[in-house]
């Protein structure tokens, strides 16, 4: 793997086969298969600076250089399935979650990253996502509700949109308008979010949401929910094969993307928001060109269901006066 890739697209994918592959997006190469031992793979995440990936799985934190095969850092004192893993903006801290009921924030700041903070969810964790604000978490888990979290504030709070049910994920547009969750009927529910706007010397307030709609977006086991870069799409994935993205400014179905006989595990937008990664049961990744529904790659290799993807797109530009678009759109 050469050191330029920094400045190039990464796909990263793990499955119950145990091993990891990065692959360049644009030629479906594999360029490296890494070792996840004793552990299928549930959740991965490339880091800010695009150097390392940590990788979640079965009592399994690991984090690697993206130039070795093998992990550079175990994090220790996990216990059950680690579930979700994410970044502070900054690589600063790292958060995870899992069906301990923990949630972790994790310095990364030394060579031996330690535990620093835990919220304990009395429940299953199924998915933690960081807000844009960079200090409050929401942490979805199998009693059906939602934490919200301030990291710096230690003040918390508790949604429940629905009993009798669990949320597998839970997700934030990158503006800060709106949140997702998914549930295991296949329910998705969308709440608008409104922002602290207090002055400097009041005590800061958690981000208010108010419940705006439920959408029925699949019959079965709904597993992912993810906004697009530009916020104007939200994707969901399931069980019943297929992955449903719709349009946020009217909640209504812009595309649907379907495989046979599988689930569709996880997903991922690219920077423009044209192009969707999937990873599916059928041990293959793929990459859709979302206004046609056709697959554009197809990422082989795995021996068995890829259950997660990671992806980070040719960094942006500070400059906002390129309005062509970056990334995979700039290929076809």
């Amino acid at each position: 793997m050469t050191g330029d890739l920094i400045n190039e697209p990464i796909l990263v994918t793990g499955s119950y086969d145990h091993t990891i592959r990065v692959w360049h997006p644009y030629t479906s190469q594999c360029i490296r298969n890494m070792q996840h031992v004793d552990s299928q793979v549930n959740a991965l995440e490339i880091s800010p600076k695009r150097n390392m990936l940590v990788a979640c799985g079965y009592q399994h934190i690991r984090l690697y250089d993206l130039n070795s095969n093998y992990p550079n850092v175990n994090f220790e004192g996990v216990t059950k399935n680690v579930t979700s893993v994410g970044f502070q903006e900054d690589g600063k801290w790292m958060f995870t979650g899992g069906e301990d009921g923990k949630v972790r924030i994790w310095d990364m700041n030394s060579p031996s990253p330690a535990c620093k903070r835990i919220f304990d969810c009395q429940s299953p964790v199924y998915a933690v996502c960081l807000l844009p604000n960079q200090v409050e978490l929401l942490m979805a888990h199998q009693g059906g509700g939602i934490y919200l979290w301030d990291v710096k504030s230690d003040q918390h709070d508790h949604l429940l949109p629905e009993v009798e049910c669990s949320i597998l994920d839970v997700a934030v547009s990158p503006n800060g308008m709106y949140m997702a969750a998914i549930n295991n009927k296949g329910s998705c529910f969308i709440w608008t979010l409104t922002s602290w706007s207090g002055l400097p010397e009041q005590e800061t307030q958690l981000t208010r949401s108010e419940a705006k709609l439920k959408i029925q977006a699949h019959d079965k086991y709904g597993l992912r929910c993810k906004f697009s870069p530009d916020s104007n799409y939200l994707v969901t994935c399931s069980g019943d094969g297929t992955a449903r993205i719709y349009r946020t400014d009217t909640w209504t179905l812009h595309a649907e993307l379907r495989i046979e006989r599988y689930w569709m595990w996880d997903a991922a937008f690219n920077n423009d928001s044209k192009y969707l990664f999937t990873a599916s049961s059928d041990s293959l990744a793929r990459l859709w060109r979302i206004d046609t529904k056709t697959v554009e790659r197809e990422y082989t290799g795995h021996l068995k269901a890829v259950t997660a993807l990671a992806f980070r797109d040719e960094p942006v530009p500070i400059s906002t006066t390129d309005v062509t678009g970056t990334g995979l759109s700039s290929t076809h």
